[in-house]
């Protein structure tokens, strides 16, 4: 079922046309401004009262999408987003809400603890907009379990398809020190266990203050925060990485910048040790290059200048790592 069917069948026949006011209603109306001042107080705390009221009957009999003010709606208890100061696709989502309203419902419970608030499953991104313009969030209220809610805010993210994968990683990890169990992981992220395993791994391989400060990087897939894991493992590679997320440059960065630009810093701690030079011929000829790395020796040959020797090379191989093994025995056996 698509996102729209699956909305359109979550209202249909529960929005219902506003009820009329009541004749009660309009008898108040028209006297309010004929009582005394402690009248229309009086008259106002009655007309609270009868919102609150109504809300209380809206919520009890099933999900309706009422209009809250965000100030009364926290978030989630688990975070999904790695969010940043500079977000182009946010401030695109305030100019559309600002321009033609909010066109989907966020979904809330009421607040487990505190009567009279509430508590986002998703939609938090429509909350956050809303809040900046100062405007009622249309939301349906459901009572939800712990569980339940984790699960239809990490549904709703993947339906939407908005989560990148660091994102995806790290609400995995959040919702697994959080204690829920794997089996409410792997619903909330609609993946197997074998993925909800990568996820935290990953997230547990890139330090918090470090994927917090380069955001969601949706460009950036598993294999280059993978890349990014592992330079991370470096000598000092951390405290490199923490001492550029808190430079004012980095900092006025999309996300995506961020990340190539802490990848491109940490990139050279390896790439620098390595050694380049040229194996020449008795001849003078420069038969082949030699890279030399940490964890390698690369070996180019000049196919102009010797023609398919790099392939003769090659048909040696055995007889040269037999040689070398051989000569490696001997030594050891020397210095026995």
């Amino acid at each position: 079922m698509s996102r729209k069917d699956t909305v359109e069948a979550l209202f249909k026949g529960r929005l219902g046309a506003p009820n009329a006011p009541s004749p009660v209603e309009r008898t108040e109306r028209v006297r309010t401004g004929a009582i005394s001042a402690m009248g229309a107080s009086l008259a106002q705390l009655s007309e609270n009262a009868k919102t609150v009221a109504r809300l209380q009957d809206q919520i009890s009999s099933g999900d309706r999408v009422l209009e809250l003010d965000p100030v009364d709606v926290d978030a989630s208890l688990v975070s999904d987003r790695l969010m940043i100061e500079v977000d182009p696709t946010f401030e695109a989502l305030v100019v559309s809400m600002a321009e033609s309203g909010q066109q989907v419902p966020i979904l809330v419970r009421p607040h487990p603890t505190e009567a009279g608030r509430y508590q986002a499953a998703y939609g938090h991104r429509r909350l956050r907009a809303a809040s900046r313009l100062k405007i009622k969030v249309q939301a349906v209220v459901r009572p939800l379990s712990d569980a339940e809610l984790v699960v239809a805010q990490g549904k709703e993210n993947l339906e939407r398809r908005d989560l990148s994968f660091i994102e995806r990683a790290w609400f995995a990890r959040r919702l697994e020190d959080r204690g829920f169990d794997r089996s409410v992981v792997i619903a909330a992220l609609s993946c197997d266990k074998a993925d909800v395993s990568r996820y935290v791994s990953m997230a547990r391989a890139i330090p918090e203050v470090i994927a917090i400060s380069i955001g969601p990087a949706p460009k950036a897939g598993r294999a280059r925060w993978a890349e990014l894991a592992e330079k991370l493992q470096q000598a000092g590679a951390v405290a490199i990485a923490e001492a550029l997320v808190r430079q004012t440059e980095f900092l006025s960065l999309d996300s995506d910048l961020r990340f190539t630009r802490l990848l491109e810093v940490l990139r050279p701690a390896v790439e620098h040790k390595k050694t380049q030079e040229t194996w020449v011929a008795k001849d003078g000829r420069k038969v082949a290059r030699v890279q030399r790395g940490t964890e390698r020796v690369v070996l180019a040959f000049d196919e102009k200048v010797a023609p398919a020797f790099g392939d003769y090379v090659l048909g040696q191989l055995d007889a040269l790592l037999a040689a070398y093994e051989s000569s490696m025995v001997g030594r050891r056996d020397g210095s026995s």
